[in-house]
């Protein structure tokens, strides 16, 4: 599908966070913060309605583009949503579903905001506002949008019950050869080649056109290198000999939230790592931000992948 211009923001800001990340470290990081291909592959040509499994609905591509008035597929599975999820507010303020989704899971350039806490959602929403929370489009819509808008939408996010795990973590040497279209999502390329891993994640629809489709019953796999689970989890139980802290003392013993300490557990992998890579480098210096640098100042790439990988397999 054709994305509409005004991604191309979103595009800038998140080449400014790669740029940035790999001036300061001269490594690669656009598995994390992913960069549009300059010459991405031709178009599909399908222009006539789009269905998903299981809904009675219909819509066109122009339609499921509409980034204020995103599609709703199963109004039955989520209370009455307002006006600024299901439309938006022009000029800037993009209806919150389009991105997020009407489940709240959202996509791996976006959060996953199901079941947060309201509170902790307003605190980032006006984070973004202040540019304390900085190198993302969001700063732009908490701008266009009001207190009240953003109250509704933390409230209407938050009593969702996210039930499912949402990314398959897979360990793997391989990953599949991709492209990231201009909405800065990640597609295998159509020939079904693979490329060496690394020390990378990389993640891809589990079906390409359902989540162009904006389909919430379908999510991702995220293939992570071999070990990384095991690493990870251990990092998480026991602050790995003291490189950093145990999640769970903040984050819960479940990892699903504390308080306004916000649910990681069955976050997207590479959205997990990119908050860790911005606690580091200050791109996220919110009040409750300053108190996760410290906990990351220690943090390698490595542990940054692991640490995303086993926290992003956990359910919800």
């Amino acid at each position: 599908m054709n994305k509409p211009s005004w991604i191309a923001g979103f595009a800038v800001l998140t080449i400014f966070q790669a740029s940035a990340w790999q001036q300061q470290s001269g490594k690669d990081l656009s598995w994390a913060f992913q960069v549009p291909d300059k010459n991405p592959p031709p178009s599909s040509g399908n222009n006539g309605p789009m269905h998903v499994p299981g809904s009675a609905k219909s819509y066109m591509p122009a339609q499921i583009d509409d980034l204020y008035a995103p599609p709703d597929w199963f109004p039955d599975e989520h209370p009455v949503a307002p006006s600024i999820v299901l439309a938006g507010k022009k000029p800037g303020g993009m209806a919150c579903g389009s991105c997020h989704l009407m489940s709240g899971r959202g996509h791996p350039e976006s959060a996953d905001l199901a079941g947060l806490a309201p509170g902790y959602i307003m605190r980032q929403m006006a984070d973004f506002r202040s540019e304390a929370r900085r190198g993302s489009g969001m700063n732009n819509i908490a701008k266009a949008i009001s207190e009240d808008d953003m109250r509704q939408a933390s409230e209407w996010f938050a009593a969702l019950k996210p039930a499912t795990v949402w990314t398959k973590v897979v360990e793997a040497d391989t990953a599949p050869k991709t492209w990231v279209n201009r909405g800065r999502m990640r597609f295998p390329l159509s020939g079904g080649e693979t490329e060496p891993l690394g020390n990378r994640i990389i993640t891809v629809p589990q079906d390409p056109e359902r989540i162009e489709n904006r389909d919430p019953h379908i999510g991702f796999i995220a293939y992570v290198p071999f070990g990384s689970m095991k690493q990870g989890e251990a990092l998480v139980k026991t602050g790995g000999s003291g490189k950093t802290v145990q999640c769970g003392i903040c984050h819960g013993p479940d990892l699903k939230g504390l308080g306004e300490v916000p649910r990681i557990a069955g976050m997207h992998p590479i959205y997990i790592a990119r908050q860790l890579y911005n606690f580091k480098s200050g791109a996220n210096a919110g009040v409750q931000d300053v108190l996760m640098k410290q906990v990351v100042t220690q943090l390698t790439d490595q542990d940054i992948i692991a640490l995303a990988a086993y926290v992003g397999s956990l359910a919800p």
